[in-house]
């Protein structure tokens, strides 16, 4: 047999020749062999993923505006080197002006009138101008108010919706002379009401109107002043002319219901005549005229006020004449129901 320290020799002997076997000769560097770094290729299905993650933080993206100059606010100027007076509308009643007087415009009237406009008190002259050209002197109506010295601007309290308005800045001089510096524009207030105009279906001529008058309320040839005629109105005009105290006491008595009732209304006729062969006009609307020349036409009248221009051309159209009717109309109620009569 083979002893245990020779095979423990033989083995460290092949050892040591395997680990020299490995190292490497001093002096000779082995270039270190490069190894190609494999990318794994991308597929397919993952690169439109890639795009829509994209699109997604673009559609989030702000670009920086550039920083701007500092802004200047300006103040608007409080006088513009114009002679104006600006009338404006607030509500049916109310009315606004503001207006400039410029120096130049203060020393020519100031040299004009000498003491007496030192004197002179500032006015606003507001005039009623509703339905005329206004020229100065052919308003319907007008008042003062006085304003101060330093005053610019002015709510003036019309008292009048619906009608047309301007106004007039001046010197009142003390023996009671206006002098006019500045005239406005002209405004119309709105209605605090419904609108007074009649619309054109109720423009029926007269010979018309009684066919359908009958025929509405079921006339016929009868008498008017039937029981179903009374109904109707009754229900038509139930309340519409009650006294507004009615009703309103706190104290609830049972009253007894009377059949005493009342119904006034009221109708404007229109009438007139020219040359058969002229054109006609009401309310800017084309009449046919009668044979003769002669024109009638009824017109609903509500309260309020009813303007009903009449124009008349002549067939060669060289002549024109107009007439223009104003009429105004306001009914007032009153119910009187004596103590007797309330408790019976």
């Amino acid at each position: 047999m083979v002893p245990l320290a020779i095979l423990r020799k033989a083995k460290k002997k092949i050892k040591e020749a395997i680990s020299r076997k490995k190292k490497p000769v001093v002096g000779k560097k082995t270039p270190a062999r490069r190894t190609k770094k494999e990318i794994p290729p991308v597929a397919e299905k993952e690169i439109p993923v890639i795009q829509e993650i994209a699109m997604e933080r673009m559609k989030y993206f702000t670009p920086q505006a550039a920083p701007s100059a500092p802004r200047i606010v300006e103040e608007l100027p409080g006088t513009y080197g114009q002679d104006r007076l600006v009338l404006q509308v607030r509500d049916p009643r109310w009315i606004h002006s503001y207006w400039e007087v410029t120096h130049s415009t203060c020393e020519h009237f100031r040299h004009q009138l000498g003491d007496s406009f030192y004197s002179a008190k500032r006015i606003l002259r507001v005039y009623d101008v509703s339905n005329v050209i206004f020229n100065g002197s052919n308003a319907h109506r007008f008042f003062d108010i006085e304003v101060g010295d330093q005053a610019i601007n002015w709510y003036i309290d019309t008292n009048g919706p619906g009608r047309s308005w301007c106004v007039d800045f001046g010197l009142l001089l003390s023996d009671g002379r206006f002098i006019t510096i500045l005239r406005s524009n002209t405004v119309t207030t709105p209605l605090d009401g419904p609108s007074w105009i009649t619309d054109e279906e109720w423009m029926i001529p007269e010979d018309m109107f009684a066919r359908l008058y009958g025929l509405g309320f079921g006339f016929g040839k009868s008498s008017p002043v039937g029981k179903a005629w009374q109904e109707r109105f009754k229900v038509l005009f139930s309340g519409a002319l009650a006294s507004p105290g009615m009703g309103s006491s706190p104290v609830k008595k049972k009253m007894r219901e009377r059949k005493f009732w009342l119904v006034v209304n009221t109708e404007l006729i229109v009438y007139g005549a020219t040359e058969p062969d002229a054109k006609v006009t009401i309310q800017g609307k084309p009449l046919k005229l009668r044979p003769d020349g002669t024109f009638s036409l009824r017109f609903a009248l509500p309260d309020g006020k009813q303007v009903i221009p009449v124009e008349a051309t002549s067939a060669d159209e060289l002549e024109t004449r107009t007439i223009t009717p104003i009429v105004s109309r306001e009914t007032k109620a009153h119910t009187n129901l004596r103590e007797q009569a309330k408790h019976e």
